[in-house]
């Protein structure tokens, strides 16, 4: 549970925008999102690979 101790007079859009940033650091709406659908192991996989390699390319870009 995320507890945010709003301060007396404080904005309550302030407080709103740290529970949303406390909330995204957590990775909970992205692991629900991630739960939503099956994927196999091999796919998942694949995907990180593929992405390794499409990083790996921009830095050679940068550098090169």
């Amino acid at each position: 549970m995320i507890i945010i101790p709003v301060k007396e007079g404080e904005n309550i859009d302030r407080a709103l925008k740290r529970f949303k940033r406390k909330f995204e650091k957590t990775g909970a709406m992205r692991a629900l999102r991630d739960g939503q659908r099956y994927v196999k192991p091999s796919v998942k996989h694949r995907e990180e690979k593929l992405k390794a390699i499409y990083i790996q390319k921009l830095r050679q870009a940068e550098q090169g």
